[in-house]
């Protein structure tokens, strides 16, 4: 499987009611039904079809995001996108905003077991990519021999194999993966924020993973929204926004095979999709910042 290249589409923000984007609740307003939000993420989708994108990411967590982009290919039926979703968290929230804790990780074999036939019921032979979601060192799910004889049966029956990572931890974990092998991509976070895991991504794509970026706008901090002074100046000077230029700076990364959206509306997707026009600038690598203390403060996100 080889990713298609260039911006793909993240359907985290769509396929539940509440996410930690900033801004994410005016971006829904009250229309929040599971009615509202599967034809929210049509016109989405549509849009993003329209403009090129050819990588969707789901996942087992994000609400009924599966559920949603399998009507949607049902019903388009396009035969040139790459579909991809994950495994290792449960989506609790039970379509309430305010539900704590919304999802719940979890990297034993039953879960794994339990989602892929999940995922399979809905996306059905239209998943190329299955992934752990956020794989870190402390689960031990990159030492399951379980987990990991399981994955490499569906690997060895053409369902290519990924995991993403999340927190300051990151680098070790895509070093530990590469030494377990027998992973396709790697998807991490990666923004002017928090760079800390570039030279382990290097290291994944030079050993022959696709790197997929998420949280590339640093769930809205490096919009027009909260965008620093720097980052807004630059666009003003390209004449894009701060998400265009965020997203530029992704893009150019020499590892980067996909850089994610993570768009709601499909105005927020075509201004994401103005990177393509943008361009970085080394003036932005002043905005990186302490790993520990990005992942406090994203931490410390309210769900919207």
């Amino acid at each position: 499987m080889n990713l298609p290249p260039g911006i793909g589409l993240g359907l985290a923000a769509l396929g539940r009611p509440g996410y930690l984007n900033l801004g994410h609740g005016d971006d829904l307003g009250p229309a929040r039904t599971p009615e509202d939000l599967r034809a929210r993420t049509a016109e989405v989708l549509d849009a993003a079809y329209a403009g090129g994108v050819r990588y969707l990411d789901a996942a087992r967590s994000y609400g009924r995001a599966e559920e949603f982009l399998a009507a949607w290919l049902d019903d388009r039926r396009p035969g040139d996108v790459t579909v991809g979703s994950k495994w290792g968290y449960t989506y609790t929230a039970d379509w309430r905003v305010d539900a704590d804790p919304p999802e719940v990780k979890d990297h034993g074999i039953a879960t794994l077991e339990r989602q892929i036939g999940e995922t399979r019921a809905l996306l059905g032979d239209r998943l190329d990519l299955y992934q752990i979601h956020s794989a870190t060192l402390e689960t031990g799910v990159l030492d399951d021999r379980s987990v990991l004889d399981r994955l490499a049966q569906l690997r060895a029956d053409g369902v290519a194999i990924g995991f993403t990572t999340s927190g300051p931890g990151q680098a070790d974990t895509i070093r530990r993966a590469l030494e377990v092998g027998g992973f396709d991509t790697v998807q991490s976070t990666w923004n002017l924020h928090e760079r800390s895991a570039e030279a382990a991504l290097a290291e994944a794509h030079d050993a022959g993973l696709q790197v997929i970026v998420k949280e590339a706008l640093a769930n809205g901090r490096l919009t027009d929204r909260d965008a620093a002074p720097l980052l807004g100046e630059v666009a003003r000077e390209q004449g894009t926004t701060s998400d265009a230029v965020a997203l530029a700076a992704a893009l150019a990364q020499p590892w980067s095979t996909v850089v994610l959206s993570g768009a709601s509306t499909v105005p927020m997707l075509e201004s994401n999709l103005a990177a393509r026009d943008a361009g970085p600038d080394p003036r932005l690598d002043t905005l990186r910042e302490d790993p520990g203390e990005y992942w406090a403060r994203r931490s410390a996100m309210s769900w919207t």
